[in-house]
């Protein structure tokens, strides 16, 4: 059994994190804003306009962040919407300290990288090895999340290992700085940072165990193993292990629980298929088929992609529905049939590089995993 949010409202993830991931946007997350948009799962979606410095008013570091007038008028929302106390609240802001270095990190995210730049970053040796060191220690949990949920081991494992290196890259940004920067500072996407800094100050009330000032992760608000942004560990964390709490920064069992259930409620199939390569016939293809960088969803069946030169080995029903994605390599493009289960992926951070990196993490971790098994079993 475990627990899922303990709140009586709920506080929907803005469709755009993750992550942003980050990025739930990168990863989140990481790299993406998920991993950030993570994030957003997630990540994520905070992917910035490059033109513009941060508005002239708004205040450094060194200034009181209370005389600002957007501000204090944040103060009053949060106290006449969600009862939040005054003078607690004051003294919390008064201690931020703002960070402008954030502005270029959040136009700078790693999902602007072409995929082979990008797949180097995961597709590592080292984090193959370290997904399989981690699916055998936390085999047990893996599987009652992927029996309860859905979603395989596997997946969840890529998820953790592109987000966190499984929870050894947490993130360096102290939560509630970074939040506050983009909150009052972004030129472009301050709305979205200001109702993820009052889903933080809210999720703090309700969550034992969380420090205001001590949580760290991305530079866009991620947090813990899964890289969740506030308004998803809100709604999505689940307490999976069975103590009472909620624990995305330091319980394992919630991390994994939290990710298949953030999954399974944004439309993971069971038992159902990810992504397969695909061959396109050039003469005949339409660019409007090819959804390039941004996560798609499958809106044409695969026989209607057959009709226009588009074939696979994989064993895909012709009434299926996918989505033709267009990867960019060094001596070309490269194309995949993202399923259902790839789209639901790009929900936790929006981004296709983001989603075929878990892909394929996941299947090399799997494979690797497997083979270690057949090694290991009696003759």
């Amino acid at each position: 059994m475990y627990r899922k949010n303990k709140t009586s409202k709920v506080y929907p993830t803005k469709q755009g994190h993750m992550v942003l991931r980050g990025k739930i946007i990168s990863a989140a997350t990481a790299l993406s804003f998920a991993m950030s948009l993570l994030l957003f799962p997630a990540l994520s979606t905070a992917t910035e306009d490059s033109s513009g410095d941060p508005p002239d008013d708004m205040p450094d570091g060194s200034r009181n962040i209370l005389e600002n007038s957007k501000v204090r008028r944040f103060i009053d929302e949060m106290v006449t919407q969600h009862d939040y106390p005054r003078e607690p609240l004051r003294a919390l802001l008064a201690k931020v300290r703002f960070m402008p270095e954030l502005h270029d990190r959040i136009r700078k995210p790693a999902e602007a990288f072409p995929w082979n730049r990008y797949r180097k970053i995961f597709l590592t040796p080292a984090r193959i090895n370290g997904g399989v060191q981690f699916w055998r220690t936390h085999k047990d949990i893996l599987t009652r999340a992927e029996e309860v949920h859905g979603v395989p081991a596997k997946v969840l494992v890529a998820i953790l290992g592109v987000e966190t290196y499984f929870g050894k890259r947490k993130g360096k940004y102290p939560v509630l700085n970074s939040l506050a920067t983009l909150a009052f500072q972004s030129p472009t996407r301050a709305d979205f940072f200001r109702s993820e800094l009052k889903q933080f100050l809210l999720l703090i009330n309700e969550e034992e165990g969380l420090d205001a000032h001590e949580l760290k992760g991305s530079y866009a608000g991620a947090m813990g193993l899964p890289q969740f942004i506030s308004s998803s560990y809100r709604r999505y964390a689940v307490d999976f292990d069975g103590d009472g709490r909620r624990d995305l920064i330091n319980s394992i069992p919630d991390a994994i629980g939290s990710a298949a259930h953030y999954l399974a409620e944004h439309g993971w199939q069971r038992d159902s298929g990810v992504a397969a390569p695909a061959r396109i016939d050039k003469t005949a293809i339409t660019p409007d088929l090819l959804m390039k960088k941004r996560g798609s969803q499958p809106h044409m069946t695969f026989s209607a992609l057959k009709n226009q030169g588009v074939t696979t080995e994989a064993s895909i029903p012709d009434d299926a529905k996918v989505a033709l994605i267009e990867l960019e390599m060094e001596t070309g493009s490269v194309y995949w049939l993202g399923q259902q289960n790839f789209y639901t992926i790009t929900r936790y951070n929006h981004s296709n590089l983001y989603a075929m990196a878990v892909h394929q993490l996941a299947e090399a971790i799997h494979a690797r995993y497997s083979q270690d098994k057949k090694q290991t079993l009696p003759e």
